[in-house]
């Protein structure tokens, strides 16, 4: 039996079980094909690695490589986000992974919300030569990042019916007070009821205490240059969608958008909030698995 014949049957089971299962301890599913396919979790705006916990349980325990990153001033790493005012140095740790991967071993990339930026980023320095496939997670999917105000429109979330942006968001000013914000986070009374509306509550409390202030203004620097005509560029990074039905952040709508605008290889549709790896993690599972099968037809 081949390789991706292996795969596919094993994504189909660990399918089967994650629809089935709503056990927070299911059984280990089988193990996949040697070698394992190494996945790298990137997370959105004030997240950190910690977003993934649930995500790397179920995918070492079925001998996936995993690797879960800090981008800088997020989780972990010590950076005052206000002091980070552009996207390069932002992404800077993604980059930096990239970069340091043995010669010819190829990634998964997985991006959730924000992250998506970082994804479009390093398709572009790196292309197939590093990563093997991305999967956009509820994610801004923006070739080229933040060019237009369409651009902005598609692939930045809309609060407003919320409140006014100082009733909605905590700001943090790093330039002074007569300067746009740098950091933006959803108040912590909101946070439930917009982005972890579907999620246990024992997850959203726990987001409540380790989310920590997005540095917005880099994140609006997020432009990219070098994705041109596909005729003429090397052989295209292959991408999947992850589309969140539920969610109060990255609406339904804007996601269309985005596809209809950079058509992914595939799309999927899953029954969520914006934080899936928190409201359906085993399904979440099943379709990055379904994804690591399907990339070596790509």
């Amino acid at each position: 039996m081949g390789s991706r014949t292996k795969i596919e049957q094993f994504g189909r089971t660990v399918g089967e079980r994650s629809l089935k299962s709503n056990d927070v301890n299911p059984p280990p599913p089988p193990r996949p094909p040697s070698p394992a396919e190494h996945f790298v979790l990137v997370h959105g705006i004030g997240g950190g690695a910690w977003c993934w916990y649930k995500m790397r349980c179920l995918m070492e325990n079925s001998g996936f490589k995993v690797s879960c990153l800090d981008l800088k001033g997020a989780g972990m790493d010590p950076t005052d986000p206000n002091t980070i005012l552009s996207f390069q140095d932002y992404n800077k740790p993604l980059l930096d992974f990239l970069s340091s991967l043995p010669h010819n071993e190829q990634v998964i990339l997985v991006g959730h919300s924000a992250g998506g930026l970082s994804l479009s980023d390093a398709i572009i320095k790196f292309g197939k030569e590093k990563i093997k496939l991305a999967v956009f997670v509820a994610a801004t999917m923006l070739k080229s990042g933040f060019m237009t105000d369409q651009d902005l429109k598609d692939g930045a979330p809309d609060l407003s019916r919320y409140g006014e942006m100082n009733e909605v968001y905590e700001m943090g000013f790093g330039l002074g007070e007569g300067h746009p914000p740098t950091t933006l986070m959803v108040k912590k009374e909101l946070q439930r009821s917009i982005i972890y509306q579907l999620s246990p509550h024992q997850d959203s409390t726990l987001a409540a205490m380790l989310v920590r202030p997005g540095p917005i203004q880099a994140i609006l620097t997020a432009k990219f240059s070098g994705g041109g005509d596909e005729k003429l560029d090397p052989p295209p990074v292959p991408r999947i969608y992850i589309k969140t039905r539920e969610d109060n952040v990255m609406k339904s709508e804007q996601q269309a958008a985005m596809i209809e605008k950079w058509p992914p290889s595939d799309v999927y549709d899953l029954e969520s909030d914006h934080s899936p790896f928190f409201s359906a993690p085993f399904l979440l599972f099943g379709f990055l698995v379904k994804a690591a099968a399907l990339s070596f037809g790509y």
